[in-house]
């Protein structure tokens, strides 16, 4: 099965990058290549624990769908999520986020694998796994100048965020 680690340091609070990361509204904007759109389950606002997301997008020229469920939560530090159904025979995305001096620095570790056996395995060594590793450099890419520009404040609308909730200050998601 295998595994695509990436980094990518950001310059904007942990706060922040773990909520756009978790964005529905934001990943379809970061995934617009693919015209990926969620039609079901949460379909807007950010996602949960517990809670499914199912993306239809355009691969390798087929227009296909899979369901993910969020299986692990601590904000800010890390979620990830587990395919339900989908073209994979398995799909597990673990995000983690940590405190850098430069502001925030975003792993992603996605693993997976290719069904039908063999052929599936071959898939993933000859195109598979690059294919993919790009698309998540590209997410990642628009995350960070998503979250080291103003457009963050399209995607975060919270009531925490326009003051509604008065939950204590983190310190490091103001601006």
């Amino acid at each position: 099965m295998p595994l695509i680690e990436l980094e990518t340091q950001i310059n904007a609070p942990m706060e922040r990058v773990f909520d756009l990361a978790r964005s529905i509204d934001a990943h379809m904007k970061s995934t617009e290549g693919s015209n990926e759109r969620a039609v079901a389950g949460r379909t807007t606002g950010l996602i949960e624990v517990g809670e499914t997301v199912t993306w239809e997008a355009t691969h390798f020229g087929v227009k296909q769908k899979l369901s993910v469920r969020i299986t692990e939560f601590e904000r800010p530090h890390m979620f990830s999520d587990e395919m339900i159904s989908g073209a994979f025979s398995s799909m597990h995305h673990v995000h983690r986020f940590s405190a850098s001096v430069e502001g925030t620095l975003m792993k992603d570790e996605f693993h997976f694998a290719a069904p039908f056996g063999f052929l599936g395995r071959l898939a993933e060594g000859l195109f598979l796994t690059g294919y993919m590793r790009r698309f998540l450099a590209k997410r990642a890419a628009e995350l960070k100048r998503m979250a080291e520009s103003e457009e963050w404040r399209c995607y975060l609308t919270s009531k925490r965020e326009k003051g509604g909730d008065k939950q204590a200050p983190t310190g490091s998601d103001s601006k």
